[in-house]
């Protein structure tokens, strides 16, 4: 690890691996405020209007890939990450903490590079004297312009599969014939516009994966998938929302009663690639993508 100025802030960790690089902010957070290849485009967006800022009880969104608990309850979820974070390293893993809140709830995100791959672990810990439902929400905030890419559930025969496969899960906002959607057989997409309206779905993903297509790059994050009556939101393990100035990717742990002391961790791979080899056609896209998300995972 080094220590750079990044964003305006003077105080950022960098990591690096091969010709990829993730900064993690040191003055507020935890936070991962860019992911890219060295001297390319950050895939995650940047707020300049908050750029540099640190202290006070105002939440700001900073950008980046950020952790949250869930469920989304305002005076817990949104409580404000401005303060310098606690970061120590061991055995290779960065960790970034978060100082404690109102809330008493610890949130910390390690990392490291596995090769190309960026492994992260998120932890959400109960320090106060209550027992805590929650379940660790992890949203990675991607640059604009871009299209969130993932799975349908794999495509049984009626005959075959009588049960239904996956919840997928609406918002009152959510509005399927917006054009920003595209609902595919084997794929679904949700492309970032200037559209002054937001939309969200959630889903369990049995594959794990989900990936955003922008700057010529292949974001693709994989995740833990969890069982559906254990997860937040009516049993998504992934998220995504978008509006007019970014396009979240989202996964989210399982639920759990933490008693005081007590931690919930869940984990996500990240994989940069150049899109040139993208196929064109949905079912090679999803081919494609299948085989990115397989070798994340190794």
């Amino acid at each position: 690890m080094e220590t750079v100025a990044y964003g305006g802030w003077a105080r950022c960790a960098r990591l690096s691996s091969g010709g990829l690089e993730a900064l993690v902010t040191l003055e507020v957070g935890p936070r991962v405020i860019r992911f890219g290849q060295v001297g390319g485009p950050n895939e995650l967006v940047e707020y300049p209007r908050h750029a540099g800022l640190s202290g006070g009880n105002e939440y700001r969104s900073y950008g980046g890939h950020r952790l949250w608990v869930a469920p989304e309850v305002p005076e817990v979820t949104y409580e404000p990450d401005n303060e310098p974070v606690l970061a120590t390293e061991a055995e290779g893993w960065l960790t970034v903490e978060k100082p404690l809140g109102p809330t008493k709830i610890g949130r910390a995100i390690s990392l490291r590079f596995d090769g190309e791959v960026l492994a992260l672990s998120h932890r959400v810990t109960n320090h106060s004297t209550q027992s805590l439902f929650c379940a660790p929400w992890c949203l990675t905030v991607m640059a604009t312009g871009g299209e969130c890419v993932f799975p349908m559930p794999p495509s049984k025969p009626h005959i075959e599969a009588l049960l239904p496969a996956a919840p997928l899960v609406l918002w009152h906002y959510t509005d399927m014939t917006d054009p920003r959607w595209t609902w595919g057989r084997r794929l679904v997409r949700l492309r970032q516009t200037d559209a002054p309206t937001p939309q969200k779905v959630g889903a369990w993903l049995s594959q794990g994966w989900a990936a955003y297509l922008n700057h010529g790059n292949v974001f693709l994050k994989t995740f833990d998938v969890g069982a559906p009556g254990r997860l937040p939101d009516f049993g998504c393990n992934f998220e995504t929302f978008t509006r007019h100035d970014m396009l979240e990717v989202e996964s989210l742990g399982a639920l759990a009663t933490l008693e005081p002391g007590e931690s919930a961790v869940h984990s996500e791979r990240w994989a940069l690639v150049p899109a040139s080899n993208l196929p064109r056609d949905e079912a090679g896209i999803s081919d494609w993508l299948e085989a990115l998300a397989d070798r994340t995972r190794a």
